[in-house]
């Protein structure tokens, strides 16, 4: 039985796609912020999808300490009935916040959240992907277009920026999954991004206030399903021949020319020391 690590899966495209692949015979390791939501969602999918093989974690991942307790406990897992084997790790967890906030370790939580999240937790699952095989999915977006990395001031300490913020994420996002590629080609482990599209969905509503919120949730109302988006990432979990890192709707998409190897490079490495981590270490 193939295996499925999903963050941020108790609504939205990531329960969406903790019942695609469930649907298709995965077993599906659930991870959201609210233990009450992640038994609801475990108890969804079992009543929908009988014979359904279903686990949740709670975990805060905008918090180091809290991915590396959701790492022990899900590997344990995975370990334990799967032959330490991780076909799918979808990051997909994110948020959105209209004001500067930050994380126990001090980092901007757009960018702790939306990106240097699913980093680490990659990292600490790296032997069960390579094992396996496996893809790493991250959740990105278009609005990585026509945006800059801000080295000078990576956590907006200055002028925050609710919009800039979380576009810098998104390039995050893109930058890695190219970095991951270049970097760990011989572990046979691939990398994706999926650019879901307008979705309805609560995430610009759950961290927000104002205008903000206002704005999200009419935006959102003429967003697909989050079933429509999910069907992408069961595409890339399922394909042996991906010759791409950005999909939409299941087809390669290309990405912005800001996604360049030198920004890639400098991120990753800006990562590994905020994150306090060597991916050489991750790979046999």
């Amino acid at each position: 039985m193939k295996t499925a690590v999903i963050t941020g899966a108790t609504s939205g495209i990531g329960l969406a796609v903790a019942k695609t692949l469930a649907a298709q015979g995965y077993a599906v390791v659930g991870v959201g912020r609210s233990e009450e939501k992640c038994e609801a969602a475990k108890k969804q999918i079992e009543e929908k999808y009988e014979g359904a093989v279903v686990k949740y974690f709670a975990a805060d991942l905008a918090q180091q300490t809290q991915i590396k307790k959701l790492a022990q406990q899900a590997g344990g897992y995975i370990d334990e009935n799967f032959d330490g084997r991780l076909d799918v790790l979808v990051n997909n967890a994110g948020g959105v916040r209209d004001w500067y906030t930050t994380t126990n370790e001090g980092y901007e939580t757009q960018f702790a959240l939306n990106h240097l999240a699913g980093f680490l937790l990659t990292y600490l699952m790296m032997p069960r992907l390579e094992k396996a095989k496996g893809k790493m999915i991250l959740t990105g977006s278009d609005s990585h277009k026509y945006m800059n990395m801000r080295w000078d001031d990576i956590m907006f300490k200055k002028h925050y920026s609710c919009l800039y913020a979380y576009k810098q994420s998104k390039l995050s996002n893109l930058l890695f999954a190219k970095e991951f590629n270049k970097r760990l080609a011989g572990s046979g482990v691939k990398a994706c991004v999926v650019d879901p599209g307008l979705v309805k969905t609560d995430i610009g509503i759950k961290g927000t206030s104002g205008i903000v919120s206002w704005f999200w949730s009419r935006r959102s109302k003429h967003g697909a399903d989050p079933a429509v988006s999910a069907q992408t990432y069961a595409y890339i979990s399922n394909e042996p021949n991906l010759s791409g890192i950005y999909y939409y709707r299941c087809e390669q998409k290309k990405y912005h020319k800001n996604v360049d190897k030198q920004d890639a490079a400098k991120l990753w490495e800006l990562s590994e020391k905020l994150c306090g981590i060597d991916y050489s270490e991750a790979v046999k």
